[in-house]
């Protein structure tokens, strides 16, 4: 592994499907070896109107992923109109696939709404999977999947999913010493579009 892979590893992602939107959220540290590199990690990246993105692994790696998606989906709308969540899935395994004799050092949840909420998972080749209504990545997703295992439920409602998320970061951020910082990011995607929550508004969930 080369240095700059190195750079910024260590996370939580969380990703969910509700009744009417799919939440997404993450933890704030990035670390660097034993060291703390940030304790703001921007995690969680927009890249269309109704799609976002949560990224685990190399930093450096996953935000060329970042610009080539926002880039893509930039052209599909001035052309075709806004690009399905399948298509969209489909479109990032296949760059993930292009480059696996030289992976992309990630794991990403790609999530959005277009005539329903959808989450999908991806591991550093581009194999992905929609089968789960709940995904987790990232160094402390055991301890966020104990919590999602427990309270997942079909048809919760957007608060409903929003508290779900935040308990299960805050319980990898207790147990995985590669996950931390300061609080969290949450999003929540609806056919409203793309939504980040202010950490006013993550408050009134904790």
């Amino acid at each position: 592994m080369t240095e700059v892979q190195q750079l910024k590893t260590g996370t939580t992602t969380v990703g969910i499907v509700c009744k009417d939107a799919v939440i997404i959220g993450t933890d704030k540290k990035a670390t660097m070896g034993y060291m703390v590199e940030s304790k703001e990690a921007q995690k969680i990246h927009q890249l269309d109107q109704h799609i976002g993105i949560t990224i685990a692994g190399s930093v450096a790696d996953a935000l060329a992923i970042v610009r080539m998606l926002k880039a893509q989906f930039k052209l599909y709308r001035l052309e075709r109109g806004a690009i399905t969540l399948k298509a969209a899935a489909t479109l990032l395994s296949n760059i993930l696939h292009g480059s696996r004799y030289y992976p992309f050092m990630n794991q990403f949840i790609l999530a959005g709404f277009d005539s329903t909420p959808h989450v999908y998972s991806f591991d550093p080749v581009g194999a992905f999977d929609e089968k789960d209504k709940f995904y987790s990545t990232g160094s402390g997703s055991p301890f966020a999947y104990g919590v999602l295992e427990n309270n997942y439920k079909d048809g919760m409602s957007k608060e409903e999913g929003i508290e779900l998320v935040i308990r299960a970061i805050k319980a990898a951020i207790q147990r995985d010493i590669a996950s931390g910082g300061n609080g969290m990011l949450i999003a929540v995607i609806d056919k409203d579009g793309f939504k980040e929550l202010t950490e006013a508004e993550i408050k009134k969930y904790n």
